[in-house]
């Protein structure tokens, strides 16, 4: 069952929900992402050669998976070409997994992946889905994906769901992430990462076939913070704004203490790249279903290690700014969230439904929904998200 509230909406009001665990000098910090992998715990911080810090997560062989792969897996993957291997030769399997996002993957979709060097030098991977040729192409659909995810494992599903309703469906791997070049996991500048995709996506748009079409941008976790950040740069860009569980603001309650975030600044200069901050496993709170918990590991290319300084510092940044700039969100907006979300605020989500300028926005709650409410919920429920998802998206093509 999912609650909807449509605007305008006056009773709506903000709770406190501890989403991230407070920060202090001996807890751990703890920020969104996207469907993790589980490690082995880690061995302690140590100062490698050149005086660069290093921590290493040691992943765990994945049950009956073939030694060969297992080996595969397990390689160091900071290099996108390391990444790149080990994508290729899971793809196959990822593809056979018992899960209703592949299992019931909607035949005839048309596909197509290719690299593209943008204006930094940096190879991006790129990716596309479109509906079967006799079937008209109402509008596109372009992606921005959570921290550490990838447009390759579970979203390939979901946007050949989308694209068989007869959307062009777009994506990019973020420098850094899935099979772009640049260090694993390492986000050196949040705005610099916005402006990768923006410059990308203007490219899609670009396209003959999109020609007079409406786009649409749908952001999750914290590709929803991108997603927003993309919206405050260029307002006029998309002409709607779909959200999946985003990354849009830390509750005031949980935030890190100014003297750990002089901390934290002081070492994103010294040690930028060192992956400092606790490993936390959220898979139990991030996916509800049991046996679709197990699958997460085969998303092999997900940054699953601790998170580098800088990063973190860049996500805290990321959403100081978009509370700052809330009211300024005007774009048709829609806004999906798990009621039972632990890793990314439900009630965020009512903030920024309640603060938007949007004349046309529409939030849906689902309840007991945790926050992979696209991957990880019973199949009725995936089904229910990407139907409210396609629902929006129709009804906004036909008034462009």
């Amino acid at each position: 069952m999912a609650v909807e509230l449509r605007f305008p909406s006056s009773e709506l009001s903000l709770f406190s929900q501890k989403c991230f665990a407070p920060i202090n000098h001996r807890q751990n910090v703890r920020l969104p992402f996207t469907c993790p992998r589980k490690t082995t715990p880690e061995s302690p911080m140590s100062w490698g050669s050149g005086h660069r810090l290093v921590v290493t997560a040691k992943k765990p062989p994945i049950d009956g998976v073939p030694a060969e792969l297992n080996k595969i897996a397990s390689q160091k993957l900071d290099s996108a070409p390391a990444r790149r291997r080990v994508r290729s030769a899971f793809k196959e399997l990822q593809q056979q997994l018992d899960h209703c996002l592949f299992k019931m993957a909607p035949a005839g979709i048309r596909t197509e992946e290719w690299y593209e060097c943008n204006s930094r030098g940096l190879n991006i991977f790129c990716k596309r889905w479109f509906p079967e040729s006799d079937v008209g192409i109402k509008g596109a659909v372009c992606f921005c994906h959570g921290y550490g995810d990838t447009c390759t494992f579970f979203f390939d599903g979901i946007a050949r769901y989308i694209a068989a309703s007869g959307y062009a469906v777009y994506a990019m791997d973020y420098p850094g992430f899935g099979l772009s070049e640049g260090l694993h996991g390492y986000i050196p500048s949040f705005d610099e990462l916005v402006d990768d995709v923006i410059e990308q996506y203007k490219k899609f748009k670009g396209r003959p076939e999109l020609n007079g079409l409406p786009h649409f941008i749908l952001g999750q976790s914290m590709g929803g913070a991108v997603t927003l950040k993309i919206h405050l740069k260029e307002p006029k860009l998309w002409d709607g704004v779909v959200l999946v569980a985003p990354m849009c603001k830390i509750a005031d309650d949980v935030k890190p203490p100014e003297p750990v975030l002089k901390l934290l600044k002081l070492m994103s200069h010294v040690v930028p790249k060192a992956k400092l901050l606790p490993n936390v496993d959220l898979g139990e709170l991030a996916i509800r279903e049991t046996n679709k918990r197990k699958l997460a590991v085969y998303n092999v290319i997900s940054y699953g290690d601790r998170m580098r300084v800088k990063t973190a510092m860049e996500l805290l940044k990321a959403t100081d700014d978009i509370e700052k700039q809330v009211e300024k969100v005007s774009s048709p907006l829609l806004v999906l969230h798990g009621a039972a979300d632990k890793v990314t605020d439900p009630q965020i989500s009512r903030f920024l439904y309640e603060k938007a300028s949007s004349k046309d926005k529409t939030l849906k709650l689902y309840e007991e929904g945790f926050h992979c409410i696209l991957e990880g919920e019973p199949d009725e429920r995936i089904f229910t998200v990407l139907n409210d998802i396609i629902s929006w998206l129709d009804s906004r093509c036909s008034l462009t």
